[in-house]
């Protein structure tokens, strides 16, 4: 339609706005506001039936994972569950949006309080430190969630996890690609949002990272890359001739020290008072612990221990306090094989607080030093002996410190076995951390007596497989002098509900070596 103006000029007044491949300001607005209530639908119509569980994250990411892990858009927990059965000590906090999801994870028969907090959040607009202690947690996984949130929005959610990850800690992505068949088809059907950003039939909506964006995320708000990835699947339907590219990107980043510090002195505080961050911070928003007084039934022991209880296990940097799961599963192998120790020598490894193997050894051996690096925790294991003296020969278990690769401590030591060495050296959940995995086994082989007709010396250790791999603890054990016993499930009782000690696929193992001659 035109309209004259004069004679000599004219201009078009558009009445029908002009062609775009985005929807309109209306329907991007609308699908904003709606996007809890469109994840809370999906949830209805799908339950826990329509995303798999997630059994590779160990696979890619077992190395980082440990402590207290945050699992940010949780959903039906797909990422929770086989997280927590791979890693039995970490600690789960899980979020969404959506009170559905949280409801079906928290109905989740392998849901536990001890170990998991589900709660509802809003990561775009709610504090996280208003349900997590501020600087509390080692790992935070974003597993297909970046991507439901508006490209504006993305920066406020990297900043909300920042308050609650401890310095050095790390935050891993996995996320759509561009490129990715869905991106295609939600183009033809002229679904974009934005740039990379579209919305599905249902209302939920999609971006599409490039290695470049994830990036810049991340960079601009203090992270440190140490991984970016993108991966690529050809799935082919032969009946149609069809090949279908899926694209996903993966990402790994870590929060600087040299961050956190620089937002003291942005607040003000001087740098000669500020806490020495390399440690972590978490000590500093404790709860009030207080050590529990429980019962633990061990074959047919009753023991009374004083510890920690497991919903405060990954407050404090004290490991010790605990009772890690395999210890029961040792003292239960030594319980129903006493040979093993009869009339021997014993030495543990990292007993804890309450060394319960050495407390079992005590029943049969000639004498048992219980050793840790922390003299708080072998002050506690002293009181817990005197708790058992009426049932075990406490008298026999001598308390010992002993940091692993110390000469000095290692030969104080060794001076207690009469200066021959132990005949047997025992270790619970002692092979977690990779670098401490060859200082544990040179101890040992100081520890250990001298292979002889007579006395044929043991180490036996037993674990729940972590983050480091078998066979970098059987390549330590070889370098440090040890052979591996593979004959031992035929020529030992194993109590029943422990068969899986003997199989290279059960998460929990029983490694039994001989020192070489």
């Amino acid at each position: 339609m035109e309209e004259t103006v004069g004679k000599s000029s004219t201009s078009r007044l558009q009445i029908y706005p002009s062609p775009s491949d985005t929807i309109s300001p209306y329907l991007r607005d609308k699908y904003e506001k709606e996007a809890r209530k469109n994840w809370d639908l999906f949830y209805k119509r799908n339950a826990d039936r329509f995303f798999k569980d997630r059994h590779y994250l160990d696979k890619e990411w077992g190395h980082y994972i440990g402590g207290k892990v945050e699992e940010v858009g949780c959903g039906v927990g797909n990422t929770i569950f086989p997280l927590l059965a791979e890693f039995p000590q970490i600690f789960l906090h899980a979020c969404d949006f959506s009170p559905r999801a949280v409801n079906l994870v928290k109905a989740h028969q392998e849901y536990s309080e001890q170990r998991v907090n589900a709660f509802v959040c809003d990561v775009t607009a709610e504090d996280l430190s208003a349900f997590i202690a501020p600087s509390s947690v080692d790992v935070v996984t974003l597993v297909f969630m970046l991507s439901a949130v508006s490209p504006a929005k993305m920066a406020e959610v990297i900043i909300n996890l920042k308050q609650v990850l401890k310095p050095g800690g790390h935050v891993l992505v996995r996320d759509y690609a561009m490129g990715d068949l869905a991106q295609e088809r939600l183009t033809r059907k002229d679904q974009k949002i934005s740039e990379n950003f579209f919305a599905r039939g249902d209302g939920t909506r999609a971006y599409y990272f490039s290695e470049h964006s994830l990036l810049d995320l991340f960079e601009g708000q203090g992270f440190t890359c140490k991984a970016v990835t993108v991966h690529c699947r050809q799935i082919e339907n032969r009946s149609r001739a069809l090949v279908m590219n899926r694209r996903w990107i993966q990402g790994e980043f870590c929060l600087l020290h040299s961050d956190l510090k620089s937002k003291h002195e942005e607040n003000g505080v001087e740098a000669e008072n500020d806490i020495d961050l390399s440690e972590g911070v978490a000590a500093l928003f404790e709860p009030n612990l207080s050590l529990e007084m429980k019962r633990i039934e061990v074959c047919k022991h009753d023991i009374l221990v004083k510890c920690l209880g497991k919903e405060h296990q990954h407050t404090v940097k004290a490991t010790g306090l605990l009772l890690w799961d395999a210890a029961p599963a040792l003292a239960t192998i030594l319980e129903a094989n006493p040979a093993l120790v009869k009339g021997k020598s014993v030495v543990e490894l990292g007993c804890g607080a309450l060394a319960l193997c050495s407390l079992l050894a005590s029943d049969h051996a000639s004498l048992v030093v219980a050793t840790d690096g922390d003299s708080d925790v072998l002050d506690l294991l002293r009181e817990n002996l005197e708790l058992n003296a009426s049932t075990f020969p406490v008298r026999k278990v001598v308390c010992s410190r002993l940091e692993w690769g110390c000469k000095d401590a290692m030969e104080s030591v060794r001076a207690l076995s009469t200066g021959n060495g132990f005949d047997v050296v025992l270790g619970t959940d002692v092979t977690y951390v990779a670098e401490m995995v060859p200082l544990l086994f040179q101890t040992a082989r100081t520890l250990i007596s001298p292979s002889s007709s007579a006395c044929q010396p043991i180490l036996l250790l037993c674990h729940f497989a972590r983050k480091v791999a078998e066979g970098d603890i059987l390549a330590a054990a070889k370098a440090h002098g040890f052979n591996l016993h593979t004959a031992w499930t035929s020529e030992l009782v194993i109590p029943p509900g422990l068969e899986s000690l003997g199989s290279t696929h059960g998460p929990l193992r029983l490694l039994y070596f001989h020192p070489s001659a």
